[in-house]
């Protein structure tokens, strides 16, 4: 695995910062979020100057019962080519439910969710990254997430799944020490014991991150400082294995440019103190370098099924309202619930920023009202969309929304986005549109 150095994951917030900081090797970016016709002028510049690109997808969900949507490795395929990305990687997640398998509507998450560690579902993760390597022109790894639930009757530890995944695949692993952290808070799992199982020398790179605790449960927020028991799960992987890489994340609430060196800085700092461990104990400096041979047949379409069933359940009494399944902490599934919901009116209002100007301080509890019963069934676009048209249709007494002017803004912004092209903004074809507005009233 090519050796990668120290990195930050690049964001449009905070290109500039990361154009002018020191000693940074190369960068990560949301794959989903570039279009390779048109990739911002802030990555163009860092590739002339030498600096990797590595593609991270979001969307991919190989951890569903589904086999990964050919369209979708399509494009991380065409995004890894246009940069000249060394690998891609994904995450070891289910992002939606629902469908074919199961006879029921598709619900999209919008969030990384975690996998059963069962072997049912090892055996469709291992068939699906198969699918993907296959599919993608440069080698792939993939990144355990963090979790606020647990499923029930696991048969394997979070370092075994690993281990057996990488075993049997030959795929690299992304390994995120920060979701080690949040696990350990959230379900009790102990981060030592983890590294301990990991095969590691298929590990590709890490990821550091911060995150914060509210009422015993740790969020994965990518929008604080990393904290020190993640600096020392970064110490402790250190002082075992030379990692490839090492990448600092930060999604949210930027801080400057000088803060964010400073971050990337006690990484270095993390790091250096595990190699010195390292030397101490008489390590090489490097794990053995095994070679893998993908083993295991594939998972028979009653094993999807079955993993397929219980995905939807789970996701539906996230999203949906749905009775808990069996076997999840209610209280957990709460919290995970909430911030779901709170994530989709986040994103919705930077997708579509004018709606939270539209409806004013009404735009949350709407929003948040709305997505007690109505699933994502695509992207965060789409729910834009689907917001706006609930709105619409529910009588303004029940909504809370009788502003006429307010209805009329958002019915107009719903139409210029809702067809294939936005409308014609030409004089007479607006006069057209009025006239028919008129007609249809009388």
């Amino acid at each position: 695995m090519r050796r990668l150095g120290t990195g930050i994951g690049w964001r449009p917030e905070i290109a500039d910062a990361v154009e002018e900081m020191p000693g940074i090797d190369w960068v990560e970016a949301v794959s989903e979020n570039l279009c390779p016709g048109h990739l911002p002028d802030s990555l163009l510049r860092l590739r002339e100057r030498g600096v990797t690109v590595v593609p991270h997808g979001v969307s991919l969900g190989l951890g569903g019962a589904d086999r990964p949507d050919a369209g979708r490795l399509a494009a991380l395929a065409e995004r890894a080519e246009v940069l000249g990305s060394p690998l891609v990687t994904e995450h070891i997640a289910f992002v939606r439910a629902g469908g074919a398998l199961t006879a029921s509507p598709v619900m999209e998450a919008g969030h990384l969710l975690p996998v059963p560690r069962t072997r049912d579902a090892l055996d469709v993760l291992c068939e699906n990254v198969r699918i993907a390597q296959d599919a993608l022109p440069v080698p792939l790894a993939v990144e355990n997430i963090a979790a606020l639930v647990s499923w029930p009757d696991e048969e394997l530890t979070e370092g075994q799944f690993l281990y057996e995944l990488a075993d049997r695949t030959g795929v690299r692993l992304l390994i995120d020490v920060a979701n080690l952290h949040t696990n350990h808070v959230n379900l009790g799992e102990d981060p030592a014991r983890a590294l301990g199982e990991l095969p590691l020398e298929a590990i590709a790179y890490v990821h550091v991150a911060g995150g914060f605790e509210r009422d015993g449960v740790w969020h994965d927020s990518h929008a604080h400082p990393v904290p020190r028991p993640v600096l020392d799960i970064l110490t402790d992987l250190a002082s075992r294995v030379a990692p490839p890489g090492v990448l600092l994340e930060r999604d949210e609430n930027f801080p400057e440019g000088d803060e964010l060196h400073g971050e990337v800085e006690a990484i270095r700092v993390a790091l250096d103190k595990g190699r010195a461990a390292r030397t101490a104990a008489g390590g090489l400096g490097t794990a053995p370098r095994v070679s893998r041979t993908p083993t295991g047949a594939g998972a028979g379409d009653a094993v999807r099924q079955r993993l397929g069933l219980a995905q939807a359940a789970l996701l539906s009494a996230l999203v949906a309202g749905t009775p808990v399944p069996e076997g999840f902490d209610r209280v957990r599934l709460g919290v995970q619930a909430r911030a779901l919901a709170g994530k989709r009116a986040d994103v919705v209002g930077k997708v579509a920023p004018e709606l939270p100007v539209i409806l004013g301080a009404r735009y949350r509890p709407a929003f948040l009202a709305y997505a007690q019963g109505c699933p994502m069934t695509g992207g965060y676009r789409r729910d834009a969309l689907d917001f706006v048209a609930h709105v619409l249709r529910a009588d303004p007494g029940d909504s809370g929304d009788g502003d006429p002017g307010v209805r009329r803004e958002l019915r107009e912004w719903w139409l210029e986005r809702s067809g294939p092209v936005p409308r014609s903004t030409r004089p007479g074809v607006r006069l057209a549109r009025a006239t028919r507005r008129v007609l249809l009233r009388r």
